[in-house]
């Protein structure tokens, strides 16, 4: 069973009123969100009952007074930088944000480009904003930014950024991912308003790392996992203990940059700063939420080694680079955990084994077993027919539906009509039906086939459950999977040699 350790209602709750309270003591406050602010799926991986989009829920309550400029990191848009959770661009993750926006009710200033440099993408994207109607600003990358507080805060600085007109007392910064400028942005727009004589203050909505949790909490460790790349680590915040005697958990940009940040704050502002360390900045009642100590351990356990192979797949991919594959290793290693700890990986492995010594076949098998929210493992592999995604789900749905496997969920002649017009009319190269291809063909029967209605029936139990390939899967399958609610891992080896079709 899928057991919950999180109570989103209560964490809403506490969140909501301890950012009321900044807005109140402001005239405008800019409020950076840390992580996600709509489908943050780590934070309801590691934290199973959290709403993903608790955070927008919550700004929705406050759409009256809030309005959102989305930053975009230029650089990040010209390399067709992919989000991992959705696997499309930033870019296109921009429009998503945008019309998901839209759709609760709050306004979207602006888009922000930071750091531009006149890139031949970013131009063809911001063509693509502005034909839509949507207002976009560019800011420049800033010479000594951040540790040159003299030069930032003059007219060589922020003064050279333009100034983003806002009507509302909560201004939410946002963006596709980490990188992307959301706290220059803030400055920025602080220097501007106080040249206008306007008192305005900067605050961060943060979820992880989890500032009055234990710096080794698995849920702590899990945010250090999935921000490996930026060689992100959690350390203990100095500052707030030496102001309160309070232990504080932090990550290390936030530690080490916090004294340039308060200087320019002050500059900017011609007073002593109100933070006395980077944890003051932050709002974060995440701890209030959990309910269960030890379901939430265990899913953040379940993250860490999610995010480890996920890694060395970018690795094998050349989208990694040896240090972040080192950083990753040795958070698992530290963590006392093993891949085989995830439930499904060793049955995926022990079934590809013993399929290549029954067949006497000397290649890797594609194999990918699914733990089923009951705890059952199932598993499916590639064959003439289907590859191991699509057999995977029709095992699956099998069991959840009480189904024989002896009985043929679809009839095979339709199976053989589907790959005939794949191979002969469609000229493709791979005649084994996919997981979206086989989804297809069952939705169509359900029409007609009792059985296969009962099977379709089950699709929205394979939300939640983990799988685990013994092959990286293509990019098709990984979405579909995805698509289906399933937390999908895979061992990061090709299924053959064809540098195409990988």
């Amino acid at each position: 069973m899928y057991n919950v350790g999180f109570d989103t209602e209560k964490y809403l709750k506490e969140q909501s009123a301890h950012i009321l309270e900044r807005v109140e003591n402001s005239e405008k406050l800019y409020l950076e969100f840390g992580g996600k602010l709509i489908g943050d799926k780590h934070a309801k991986r590691v934290l199973p009952g959290f709403d993903e989009d608790a955070k927008m829920k919550l700004l929705a309550t406050l759409k009256d007074k809030a309005e959102i400029i989305i930053c975009v990191y230029a650089g990040d848009i010209e390399r067709n930088k992919i989000r991992g959770d959705y696997g499309i661009t930033y870019d296109r993750d921009v429009l998503r944000l945008i019309d998901e926006y839209r759709a609760y009710g709050i306004p979207v200033n602006s888009v922000l480009i930071t750091r531009y440099q006149e890139q031949p993408n970013v131009k063809i994207f911001m063509s693509k904003l502005e034909r839509s109607g949507i207002v976009v600003h560019t800011h420049r990358e800033i010479y000594g930014y951040p540790t040159n507080v003299e030069a930032i805060v003059g007219e060589e600085g922020f003064a050279k950024n333009p100034y983003i007109e806002t009507t509302k007392p909560l201004v939410v910064i946002t963006a596709p991912g980490a990188g992307s400028g959301k706290l220059a942005t803030c400055l920025n727009q602080l220097y501007h308003e106080y040249a206008q004589g306007n008192k305005a203050s900067y605050a961060k909505f943060e979820t992880f790392p989890v500032w009055n949790m234990p710096i080794k909490h698995p849920v702590n460790i899990a945010y250090e996992a999935a921000t490996v790349d930026l060689n992100d680590v959690n350390m203990m915040d100095n500052y707030h203990y030496e102001a309160y005697r309070e232990v504080a958990v932090n990550y290390n940009r936030d530690v080490e940059m916090f004294p340039v940040i308060k200087r320019i704050i002050e500059k900017i502002t011609g007073k002593p700063s109100v933070y006395k360390s980077p944890t003051d900045m932050g709002v974060n009642r995440l701890k209030s939420g959990i309910t269960d100590e030890a379901v939430v351990i265990k899913a953040a356990n379940e993250e860490i080694i999610r995010r480890a192979f996920a890694v060395e797949n970018d690795y094998k991919k050349g989208l990694a680079d040896k240090d972040t594959l080192r950083r990753i290793q040795l958070i698992l290693e530290e963590s006392d955990l093993k891949k085989e700890h995830r439930a499904p990986v060793k049955i995926a492995r022990d079934y590809a084994g013993k399929v290549q010594k029954r067949l006497n076949d000397t290649n890797l098998q594609a194999v990918i077993a699914i733990e089923l929210n009951s705890g059952e493992i199932i598993t499916g592999r590639t064959t003439a027919l289907m590859d191991a995604s699509a057999a995977a789900v029709v095992n699956g749905l099998k069991v959840l539906a009480n189904i024989s496997d002896e009985i043929d969920l679809l009839a095979p002649m339709i199976l053989e009509t589907i790959q005939r017009l794949k191979t002969e009319e469609l000229n493709s190269k791979v005649p084994t039906l996919s997981a979206n291809e086989l989804l297809i063909a069952l939705a169509i029967s359900a029409v007609t086939n009792p059985t296969a209605q009962l099977a379709y029936n089950q699709l929205d139990k394979l939300k939640d459950t983990q799988a685990h390939s013994t092959v990286i899967m293509n990019h098709e399958n990984q979405q579909t999977l995805k698509m289906l609610g399933m937390e999908v891992t895979n061992d990061p080896v090709y299924p053959n040699e064809k540098l195409y079709y990988n």
